[in-house]
């Protein structure tokens, strides 16, 4: 278990918080379009911003020489310390009180919510909420409670030895997914993340200990909301709530899958790795 010195340094961070000013332009809102193969892939100012893709309006500043070891901007700033070095996407919970327009301005307030370790399977682990809530001229758009999670250094055969749970029966949408080095080099290059587990391939085998590039958690989220968008057009997110249960690799394809819930206005979505396991879950409310 982490040490009681090291949870309690990271824990003195809670609270802390600083506010950016952005703004989705409709150039960079059809760079995602064209790299998710919209067919009508072009924005104008004053349409609506997907209600994800909000994060394009911020783009992750940080000098090359304020960057760790994996690319990520160095902990102790605004992320607290850690005693663990790799970093994963653990998911999200956004609420969506209505969407932000291409080329208004717009606000994000972050703040560190909370700190919490617990040992997993795998070893020691440490949990960082942030909450990030969107705003525009008429108040908060959009809130957004993304986890972290901070692992040890990567043991051998630490990986290859998880086996991930079985995904849910009944899809009535389904879609294969090549996750591609470009893709993964595009969605990087547009939220300006240079996480080295998405691009650096001797990095991610070789210190990190994973089979491959390792598919982005914040692109699983926006294809399985593509599928949503595809097969209910008319839609709109009330709330979402994503985990993250398994890593993805660019190695081999996987699918993206959904079925209506069981109650009106509800949807579940979720990713398949190629050996069936289950890799990620998203579950929807919307209206219509």
């Amino acid at each position: 278990m982490i040490d009681e010195k090291s949870l309690e340094e990271a824990r003195a961070w809670i609270g802390r918080s600083k506010t950016l000013e952005g703004i989705v332009t409709p150039y960079a809102a059809s760079c995602m379009a064209a790299t998710l193969d919209r067919k009508n892939f072009e924005f104008q100012n004053g349409d609506d911003v997907p209600f994800v893709w909000y994060r394009l309006g911020f783009p992750e500043l940080s000098p090359l020489s304020a960057c760790g070891r994996d690319g990520h901007p160095a902990l102790g700033e605004f992320m607290p310390p850690s005693p663990l070095p790799r970093r994963m996407y653990g998911g999200t919970t956004m609420t969506f009180n209505r969407p932000v327009r291409v080329g208004q301005p717009i606000t994000k307030i972050m703040s560190i919510a909370d700190v919490t370790a617990k040992e997993g399977r795998s070893g020691d682990l440490m949990f960082v909420t942030v909450r990030q809530e969107i705003a525009d001229k008429d108040g908060v758009a959009i809130t957004d409670d993304r986890m972290q999670i901070y692992r040890g250094e990567a043991v051998a055969g630490s990986t290859a030895s998880h086996k991930p749970a079985q995904p849910p029966e009944g899809a009535q949408w389904v879609k294969e997914i090549e996750p591609s080095p470009v893709l993964l080099f595009r969605f990087s290059a547009l939220t300006m993340n240079s996480h080295r587990i998405h691009y650096d391939r001797s990095y991610v085998t070789e210190v990190e200990g994973y089979p491959g590039l390792v598919f982005n958690g914040g692109l699983t989220m926006i294809m399985l909301l593509e599928l949503f968008h595809e097969n209910k057009p008319k839609a709109t997110l009330k709330r979402i709530k994503v985990m993250a249960r398994s890593a993805l690799y660019d190695i081999a394809p996987f699918t993206v899958n959904g079925k209506e819930g069981e109650e009106p206005g509800t949807a579940s979505l979720w990713a398949v790795n190629p050996t069936g396991g289950l890799a990620y879950t998203v579950d929807v409310e919307y209206e219509e």
